[in-house]
């Protein structure tokens, strides 16, 4: 099967949800028109849902005498952009019918939201907008939807729009119509313009996007050639923070949603059960979403915290190494560490946050250094030499796996054998020094995220590994995440530590490292 029912059930995943506001969007931008064929009539939508989740009551106005009580509609949850050129087309029978590029899927999202729907037992509803009258506000619609078949071009006044939309929380979903390069070629184009600093990768098997509410190892999919065959997803991401932001399918997801197929272009399908395979994939896209939108309300909002007051003896520079990846996923987990420290201890500690060059570093300049991320990197050698020279002339790591990703895990274990060679990564015993530094006192039980402890219901105590040398761990890893712990904002997805034993586990590295 190409996704099997998740795990958890409804009522864990709209505990996810609470707090959360929603509403309307619009949106425009330059386009050939195209057509995967004359748009298929919609089916008449007669699904009775279960109880709806509505993330806040939606508001009330005063009814008219004369008017007739109906229900309000649901949240808007998805615009649908509009764009292109309004162009004739002929069907085999030679009947004439016009058409704009994002329409040629009518009942993609109306048909995904009632899926939905039945799947989350959550009411929200799609709706088509235009970019030109669009507030530029998540809180009003969290998701956008760009689908299509031509190239296009967004102007710089767009592009800077979109990108404060997505800083703010937003999320946009990008779809190839049929698998169409010219689509393809210019979502990737305008998305390297808008992030000249990120590039869209393809998302990892452990992403919580394959599991937000299905299970999705392989789906069914077709390729030029027509031929079906079984892969794991193609789906490529921006991440912002510690969230994806940017959904990108380059095989035809919508068709599926629509209920149609083809026979031309690339796309998921399932021969045996239609287009479910896609629709597992946009029901994942929409918990994934909704899931994750207020922490990237909250993580927009990065926090500066320094004493004002400069001349104290003691000042804690924390340097974070800069790498090829996604080296900053918690801009304030470093932030918030800090004050914790300073309400808990006795420690007068001043602290200032820098990005760190390892070709550039001063080792006795910054003795504390930190390195997080998701995704693989790789240092290179005059990269590897300085972080050598740092750790044996008295220096100390931090590492941590954010949300306990497999491939930074992968990338830190293979990058500090080379800067280190021979020495090794082990587990810390439970009567190491870092678990009773002065601070938050003994850490001999740990508390683990949800996600977490369904796949490691035993695990109680607090996994750290390290290196020793000269008698002092200059190397502390944590396989699971502690930066999120450490960020205001809830990460539902994180395989890591809870908020409270990631504050008191983070201060006690805190000062075991400041103090060895």
């Amino acid at each position: 099967m190409g996704c099997d029912e998740a795990k958890h059930g409804r009522r864990e995943f709209c505990g996810l949800l609470a707090g959360m506001t929603v509403g309307a969007i619009a949106g425009a931008v330059k386009a050939e028109a195209g057509s995967c064929g004359p748009p298929p009539k919609a089916k008449p939508h007669r699904v009775t849902g279960g109880e709806s989740f509505a993330p806040l009551p939606l508001p009330v106005t005063p009814l008219r005498r004369s008017e007739k009580k109906r229900p309000p509609a649901p949240p808007a949850l998805i615009g649908k952009i509009e764009y292109g050129k309004i162009v004739k087309g002929t069907d085999e029978r030679g009947n004439v019918y016009t058409y704009r590029d994002w329409t040629t899927d009518p009942s993609d999202i109306p048909s995904l939201m009632e899926k939905a729907k039945r799947a989350l037992n959550l009411d929200y509803r799609g709706v088509p907008v235009t970019l030109d009258t669009f507030s530029w506000s998540p809180a009003e619609t969290p998701m956008l939807y760009l689908t299509g078949h031509e190239g296009f071009e967004f102007d710089g006044n767009l592009r800077k729009k979109l990108y404060w939309f997505l800083q703010d929380g937003g999320c946009l979903i990008g779809e190839a119509c049929c698998g169409k390069k010219e689509y393809l070629e210019s979502f990737m184009r305008e998305m390297n313009a808008i992030f000249p600093r990120k590039k869209m990768e393809i998302l990892p098997p452990d992403h919580p996007l394959f599991a937000a509410f299905y299970n999705i190892e392989q789906v069914g999919m077709i390729g030029e050639d027509q031929k079906p065959f079984k892969s794991r997803p193609v789906i490529h991401g921006i991440d912002m923070y510690c969230r994806t932001a940017v959904l990108f399918s380059p095989y035809d997801l919508s068709c599926g949603w629509d209920g149609h197929r083809h026979d031309q272009g690339r796309r998921v399908w399932s021969d045996a059960r239609g287009g479910d395979d896609a629709v597992c994939i946009g029901i994942n896209m929409i918990a994934c979403a909704l899931a994750c939108y207020q922490q990237g309300r909250q993580l927009a909002s990065a926090k500066v915290y320094r004493d004002a007051e400069e001349s104290s003896e003691e000042k804690f520079v924390w340097g974070q190494i800069v790498h090829e990846g996604d080296w900053d996923p918690d801009p304030n987990a470093a932030a918030n560490l800090m004050k914790f420290s300073a309400a808990n201890t006795a420690l007068e500690v001043k602290f200032k946050k820098v990005p760190v060059d390892l070709g550039k570093l001063d080792a006795f300049r910054l003795p504390l250094l930190y390195i997080t991320g998701h995704d693989e990197f790789k240092f290179s050698e005059e990269e590897v030499a300085a972080l050598r020279r740092h750790l044996k002339n008295g220096g100390f790591l931090l590492a941590d796996a954010c949300c306990g990703r497999k491939a930074f895990d992968a990338a830190f274990r293979r990058e500090i054998v080379r800067v280190l060679p021979g020495a090794k990564l082990e587990a810390l015993p439970s009567d190491h020094p870092v678990y009773s530094a002065a601070g938050a006192g003994k850490v001999a039980r740990a508390e683990y995220s949800p996600r977490l402890r369904k796949s490691k219901p035993d695990m109680d105590a607090p996994t750290l590994e390290g290196i020793t040398l000269a008698g002092a761990t200059c190397v502390i890893y944590s396989p699971y995440d502690i930066g999120c712990g450490l960020e205001d904002a809830d990460c539902p997805y994180c395989l890591g530590y809870e908020k409270a034993d990631a504050r008191r586990l983070g201060m006690n590295i805190l000062i075991y490292g400041m103090t060895h």
